[in-house]
C-alpha cells in the first residue's frame, strides 16, 4: 500500500532520517520519501497506516489526521 501522511514538526536533514528510521522500524522494507518544504512522508509498506503513523507520532512529529 502506499500512504502519504502530513507531517508537522520536520524542519531540517535529522527530523527527514528520523522519520525514515521510525518508519523502517516498523517494516524494514518500507520505502519512505520525505519532503521537508511540503511536509509530506510517502511510504509504500505491507503495514498498517494506523502503525506507521505511530511509529512517526513517537518520533514527536504531528501527523495530520
Amino acid at each position: 500500500m502506499k500512504y502519504t501522511f502530513q507531517v508537522q514538526g520536520m524542519t531540517c536533514g535529522h527530523c527527514e532520517r528520523a522519520v525514515v528510521h521510525a518508519v523502517r522500524e516498523v517494516d524494514t522494507d518500507a520505502l519512505v520519501q520525505v519532503d521537508l518544504a511540503s511536509g509530506q512522508v510517502t511510504v509504500e509498506s505491507e503495514k498498517s497506516r494506523d502503525a506507521l503513523a505511530a511509529a512517526i507520532k513517537e518520533e514527536g512529529y504531528t501527523v495530520a489526521a
